[in-house]
């Protein structure tokens, strides 16, 4: 029952932080006085199911002189380490907000933190300083400490971060063990550096579904700065030429009709009518979105041998995961070729964007493919007017893309310098260089097509939409019954669609040699 009461006040305090989350504020008033006397009451229920079951697994005994001794100096310890926490927490707000010659007076008197935020409140309002809604004054002590120990665990893991929070060098050398112990002390659970890390772990994962809990908040913030590092730094290039959207829900969307262009501006004589323009539509594609995710854990062992990497490393690598995962699926949309929306192939001799004969990298090829990809009319007949952005090839043509645009001069057949036309596209057209599409064609040996693909606020070709626009994955900790260990949940949303086949021009390409095989 005791478990029951305490899982729900835990729910009601995630329902009161999540609705905050969504609404982007801090708690308000009412909220935050909920949220504390909900967390005094899971408090008091965990103090009670932890004593029931210290008494279910050790009977009463006759206690010795020594136990109570020794029992006395842990509560003494224990009231040494509220009373210093209490001390630097008044510190720092005092010094924080310009109360430094109250603080003596705040410490001597026995105040609380409460007392002290409230005081800090009032002389705020004083001064006129703004107050937000809902603004609370944070415990400083508590909250630099965190900040210091995710920014910590990062460094250890050899994660490069520019401005680390004040003290996260200092805590470097700490263990995973040595921080649960400061996290605990500073909850008020004395003597827990007498504990084994298997028995701190046992405590830490008591501690799962308590919303202010410092060592699973820290972890938490750990993983998802690690996340983002990985995300940001991720070696692809598909964003470079695929366009971006964004749905609001995960139905087959139908509504992507395209209205007909606006109709030229006709002359209207003196006294004339102006004649209404009447548009026409045509259908495109559907759009979805799918989930893609995984799980990884920070396993009981992982933490007894300190596997800094679990928490570092392993984030890290997944966030590349994802977006190699969405670099191979776009990349996918060009090589494997299937029917579109309109039932034929997305490079056709019927779409009119296919070259009739693969080449390597030459003028002539690529001029060809600049006037083809130019020259694309709409569904209404009219001239799209593309202008060439991007060119897309695999692993081993740059070399001579980059020659080709950056002579200024090419030989003709009479041995004589002539103007490079395409020297003139240097700073228009970016060249990509994608190693997957190498991979896809079967390797080296194997015919490697190239592609010229249009500005993308000139057409759409190719996009990928993320739910909401969210294009970082989400990860969140979850609780997996059988499972020793802090798991994670790694998930996004998103989907791929062939928009419109006049975005790009194809050239099948030549086979390409492996240059190890030719030396």
């Amino acid at each position: 029952m005791k478990r029951k009461k305490r899982q729900e006040k835990i729910t009601r305090q995630q329902e009161i932080c999540d609705k905050a989350k969504m609404e982007h504020r801090d708690l308000s008033e009412e909220e935050k006085a909920e949220f504390d006397q909900l967390q005094r009451e899971i408090d008091t229920l965990t103090a009670e199911i932890n004593a029931d079951e210290n008494r279910e697994a050790h009977p009463p005994v006759a206690t010795s002189q020594n136990e109570n001794e020794r029992e006395g100096q842990e509560e003494a310890q224990r009231v040494r380490q509220q009373e210093r926490t209490r001390i630097s927490a008044i510190n720092d707000l005092c010094r924080e907000f310009g109360l430094e010659e109250q603080m003596r007076e705040f410490i001597d008197g026995g105040h609380t933190v409460d007392d002290v935020r409230t005081a800090v409140i009032e002389h705020m309002r004083e001064k006129g300083a703004p107050l937000a809604t809902g603004v609370t004054v944070e415990s400083d002590a508590q909250d630099k400490f965190r900040r210091a120990a995710e920014d910590a665990i990062l460094l250890r893991g050899g994660i490069r971060l520019d401005n680390p929070a004040e003290g996260a060098r200092e805590l470097m050398g700490m263990s995973l063990r040595d921080l649960a112990i400061e996290c605990l002390a500073e909850e008020g659970q004395a003597g827990m550096n007498r504990r084994s890390a298997d028995e701190l772990f046992a405590l830490l994962q008591r501690q799962f579904l308590n919303p202010t809990a410092a060592f699973p908040t820290i972890l938490d913030n750990a993983i998802n700065k690690a996340y983002v590092e990985g995300h940001r730094t991720a070696p692809v290039t598909f964003d470079r030429w695929v366009k971006r959207g964004t749905l609001k829900d995960f139905k087959t969307h139908d509504n992507n009709y395209l209205s007909g262009p606006a109709g030229e501006l006709l002359e209207v004589s003196e006294g004339g009518e102006l004649k209404h323009d009447v548009w026409s539509d045509e259908k495109r594609p559907t759009r979805k979105l799918k989930t893609y995710g995984r799980q990884f854990t920070l396993t009981r062992q992982a933490f007894i041998n300190d596997d800094i990497d679990m928490i570092v490393k392993m984030p890290s690598k997944y966030a590349v995961s994802a977006r190699k995962t969405q670099n191979k699926q776009a990349y996918q949309k060009l090589i494997n070729n299937e029917a579109i929306y309109d039932g034929i192939k997305l490079f056709d001799k019927a779409h009119k964007n296919v070259m009739a004969k693969g080449t390597g990298i030459t003028r002539e090829a690529t001029q060809g493919m600049i006037m083809a990809l130019s020259n694309q009319q709409d569904e209404f007949g009219d001239a799209c007017i593309i202008r060439p952005a991007t060119i897309v090839v695999p692993s081993g043509y740059a070399f001579d893309m980059y020659t080709l645009f950056y002579s200024p001069t090419i030989n003709t057949e009479g041995n004589t310098q002539a103007v490079n036309p395409l020297y003139q596209y240097r700073e228009r057209i970016e060249v990509v260089e994608d190693p997957t599409i190498n991979i896809l064609c079967g390797g080296f040996g194997n015919q490697m097509p190239w592609w010229l693909i249009g500005a993308r606020e000139d057409t759409d070709f190719i996009e990928i939409d993320y739910l909401n626009g969210q294009d970082v994955p989400n990860i969140r900790r979850s609780e997996v019954p059988g499972v020793l260990g802090y798991v994670w949940d790694v998930y996004l949303d998103w989907g791929f669609s062939v928009m419109d086949y006049r975005g790009a021009v194809k050239n099948p390409g030549v086979v390409v040699k492996n240059p190890i095989e030719l030396a």
